[in-house]
């Protein structure tokens, strides 16, 4: 039997990315943004094939990205990551220089915190799912599509908590639920298993799983613990294996849904729905909470990275007294 192997014409470059960042489990995002930057690097370079260029070119590139374009720091780590990821893994390119590239330093910025009021104000004037999913963000930390992508086996209504799965970095965590959010999520899971239950008559259940476990649980995605704590009102076509299902919310509706809260209650700080998260490490911080406690809480790798909330609690120096209040006229 002859081997045709070595006639078999190889994928094109764009798929083979594609194929490797689904081979590691990278997220829909992620392969997006990658193949985005992939594509926008070979235009730039005259179509030219990576392999036929090197470090004059990739840093004509990023050079382009920061002068001409005026992109971020992290835009541009992207973007870097992006080729890094093609050559080294897709290519399997040797390129010392390329590991030891220096890349932009993102600037350090204080996040936008809301206080408590601020926060009460917007929570009120917001309805339905969104407002449900906003006091959720509020209350647990949890990023938003870490609560978007909730499962409903991962809360748990008897101990009080919320399992956070496959956080930043593909780890697992645990956080707290608001006692406060127990009677409406009840009843918000209440309508889901009847939209569910509806959705399983007609033949249209199911979702989307995690890695491999649709091969190795053929009939989890029909299972309600499995089911989207916040799923879609309506259907769509899932981009990695086509099949017709609901998705989560999306969180563009959770975007639109805080900016016109915050529009209507005539807050001026720029508001989305990750100030919630800013708001809760803040809060929680300011009413005694210990540090590790709200790292471990938020999910951070490093305890420098949960320290940028003690400079936001931070008055003026650690609260010195301005010297413009000692004088009599001001005071």
């Amino acid at each position: 039997m002859s081997d045709n192997s070595a006639n078999t014409p190889r994928p094109r470059l764009l798929v083979q990315v594609r194929d490797c960042l689904r081979y590691r489990h990278y997220s829909l995002r992620t392969e997006k943004a990658y193949i985005y930057w992939i594509k926008y690097f070979i235009r730039f370079s005259g179509l030219r094939h990576p392999q036929e260029m090197g470090r004059q070119e990739l840093v004509c590139f990023l050079t382009h990205l920061a002068v001409e374009r005026d992109v971020s720091a992290s835009t541009q780590n992207q973007a870097l990551s992006a080729l890094l990821f093609l050559y080294k893994t897709v290519l399997e390119v040797d390129l010392p220089w390329l590991e030891g590239f220096e890349r932009p330093k993102r600037p350090a910025h204080l996040p936008t915190v809301l206080g408590v009021a601020e926060v009460e104000r917007l929570l009120a004037q917001m309805q339905g799912t969104t407002a449900l999913v906003a006091r959720l963000l509020y209350g647990t930390g949890m990023r938003v599509l870490e609560a978007l992508r909730l499962r409903v086996k991962d809360v748990d209504f008897e101990r009080g908590l919320v399992v956070v799965r496959d956080g930043k970095g593909n780890k697992d965590r645990v956080t707290m639920l608001p006692r406060c959010l127990e009677a409406p999520l009840k009843a918000h899971l209440l309508a889901v298993q009847a939209q569910f239950q509806a959705d399983l008559a007609t033949g249209r259940a199911g979702v989307a799983l995690p890695h491999a476990l649709a091969r190795k649980y053929p009939a989890a995605e029909r299972q309600w613990g499995w089911q989207y704590v916040f799923p879609a009102a309506g259907f769509s076509v899932d981009p990695l294996s086509g099949a017709v299902r609901r998705h989560h919310l999306d969180p563009k509706q959770l975007q639109r849904a805080i900016r016109k809260a915050a529009q209507a209650v005539a807050l001026v700080k720029p508001v989305s729905p990750h100030t919630l998260r800013h708001s809760f490490a803040t809060h929680l911080l300011q009413s005694g909470g210990d540090i590790r406690t709200v790292q471990e809480l938020l999910g951070h790798k490093d305890v420098s990275t949960t320290q940028i909330y003690t400079h936001v609690l931070d008055r003026g120096g650690v609260g010195a007294v301005s010297p413009l209040d000692r004088l009599p006229q001001h005071g």
